[in-house]
């Protein structure tokens, strides 16, 4: 039997050519809005991408795409993720959950279970991405994604500028190293806000401190995310931000971050087809 599983898991994975974890080690730092808007983004120039939320006990992307009314479906064999676009597929656990506001109460062997089964059972397809979007802390789920996907092409650590999530950004570098995971970079959110009277940027949370961090760790920036409340707005909303902002400062860094995910992946990456 787990002779069968590994090989499940092999054939599972090898449909994938990329595999990102973004996690952060705080709470409340924006890290599910940024893997959606990653994830979307992707989708957005036709890279087939998959979005899976192991927040087991918190899963927000159902909520963050307007999905929260939807359920997974099995064909016989495999799960069916959810379609959200033609290009975008995903898996979360908050479309098992038949009531919205019930705690999910689960040692770490059941999640990692569950963890597995969303891996292995998943009919995902054939995708250039898998993005999945880890709840805070170094504990059980980003772990066992670590452990479970052997060729995981790296993790993105998602950071506000104040120091006391910059402490906690440091300890998500180490956990990746020492697990030997590869750190494709820091990202800052919420790094200043443009005032939409007089233009002028005003430093809420501090910032700079996510490119110092990256630099100290010696790991690679990606880019500061200014706060704006069209984010806030549209996730409440259920839509991606970059759906419809392409003149704003926030979504001129997602793609920039995006062309530095690609570019960082590009001797395994398909060329873009748009």
């Amino acid at each position: 039997m787990e002779q069968v599983r590994k090989t499940e898991m092999k054939e599972t994975i090898l449909n994938v050519k990329h595999k990102i974890l973004v996690m952060s080690n705080k709470g409340g730092v924006g890290k599910s809005t940024v893997a959606v808007n990653l994830a979307f983004g992707l989708a957005q120039r036709h890279f087939e991408i998959g979005l899976l939320d192991i927040d087991i006990h918190g899963p927000s992307i159902p909520k963050l795409l307007n999905l929260e009314e939807m359920a997974l479906r099995g064909d016989g064999s495999k799960i069916q993720p959810v379609s959200y676009t033609a290009y975008l597929k995903v898996v979360s656990m908050g479309f098992l959950l038949g009531d919205k506001e019930s705690p999910v109460i689960w040692r770490g062997p059941i999640k990692m279970k569950a963890i597995q089964q969303f891996l292995e059972e998943v009919d995902w397809g054939n995708l250039d991405f898998l993005i999945i979007d880890s709840p805070p802390g170094t504990g059980d789920e980003p772990l066992s994604i670590i452990q479970l996907i052997k060729n995981l092409d790296g993790v993105i650590i998602v950071t506000t500028p104040q120091e006391v999530a910059l402490l906690d950004s440091r300890k998500a570098v180490n956990f990746a190293k020492k697990l030997k995971a590869p750190v494709l970079g820091i990202i800052e959110n919420m790094s200043g806000l443009i005032c939409p009277h007089c233009d002028k940027r005003i430093d809420l949370f501090k910032t700079g401190g996510g490119e110092k961090t990256a630099a100290q760790m010696g790991v690679p920036f990606l880019g500061r995310i200014p706060i704006e409340p069209d984010i806030v707005t549209t996730g409440d909303e259920g839509k991606p931000f970059i759906r419809g902002k392409t003149d704003s400062p926030a979504f001129k860094v997602f793609e920039q971050i995006i062309n530095q995910i690609i570019e960082s992946l590009k001797p395994k990456t398909i060329l873009e087809r748009r």
